[in-house]
């Protein structure tokens, strides 16, 4: 029980079976975790009816509505930490991100030293395809404007194909990331840097979704824009250290203390 594969859905009946046995198929032991926001077109009771196939295997959260990214993905982070997956990953459900590339992003994190594995349109090697470039250069422009702000050295800031490793998730205090929409990806690896955890960029091919209704509008964008100027600006005042993990630190050096001094 080692890596865990968060995928949140709404109305992702075209892709939703098909995305969850391809990662099957490649064979990598990977566990699947679909958190649905309620989808009126049964994306949840096609989750279900694979239960027996893939039995202990893949799991289903499903939430009253619909509730935005950022909180179905911290919703995914407790549930994996409350039963100890070493990597966690995101991904979504369209097929945007290769599930083919799930491998490099864990071999970054197992054997390459990142505590955060970014699959990256941005970086040298890195592409998107089938994406009219009025988007393209919207993607880009938000990248380079987060950069500017925030100063952390990440290419595709706003990039929603990542691992996470447990200590990473443990050490961040999810209490305090605010975003729901798509900034939330910028403030989740903003807090990972401030931490001082490793992040590195893997690149990737970024192919638009064939089935299904893009979620980005304009509340997304706008959440996006502004939210990065209240990032900076809150950061000042902002813990992004969990508690929990500066009470068993704590404990952890109090114990020390006292191997040392009963020496």
């Amino acid at each position: 029980m080692e890596k865990l594969l968060i995928i949140p859905t709404y109305n992702e009946k075209e892709n939703v079976a098909s995305v969850i046995e391809t990662v099957f198929s490649l064979q990598q032991n990977f566990h699947i975790l679909i958190i649905d926001d309620n989808s009126p077109d049964g994306t949840g009771a096609i989750v279900r009816g694979l239960f027996s196939k893939y039995n202990g295997k893949l799991f289903l959260e499903e939430r009253e509505g619909k509730l935005g990214l950022g909180t179905a993905y911290i919703l995914g982070f407790r549930w994996a930490i409350s039963r100890g997956y070493q990597y966690i990953f995101e991904m979504d459900c369209d097929f945007s991100h290769d599930p083919h590339d799930l491998d490099k992003l864990y071999k970054a994190c197992k054997y390459d030293g990142a505590d955060v594995a970014v699959g990256s349109r941005y970086v040298k090697g890195g592409n998107v395809k089938n994406w009219p470039s009025i988007r393209v250069n919207l993607s880009k422009g938000a990248s380079i404007y987060t950069r500017l702000i925030t100063f952390m050295p990440v290419k595709d800031p706003t990039a929603g194909f990542v691992c996470y490793t447990s200590n990473v998730l443990e050490a961040i205090n999810l209490d305090e990331i605010s975003f729901v929409g798509y900034a939330f990806q910028i403030e989740m690896k903003f807090a990972a840097w401030k931490l001082g955890f490793i992040i590195k960029e893997v690149p990737i091919t970024f192919i638009d979704r064939k089935y299904g209704i893009s979620k980005m509008n304009k509340g997304i964008v706008k959440e996006g824009i502004f939210g990065v100027l209240k990032l900076k600006w809150m950061s000042m005042f902002k813990n992004y250290r969990s508690r929990v993990k500066n009470i068993n630190e704590n404990s952890a050096y109090q114990n020390e203390k006292v191997l040392v001094e009963g020496k």
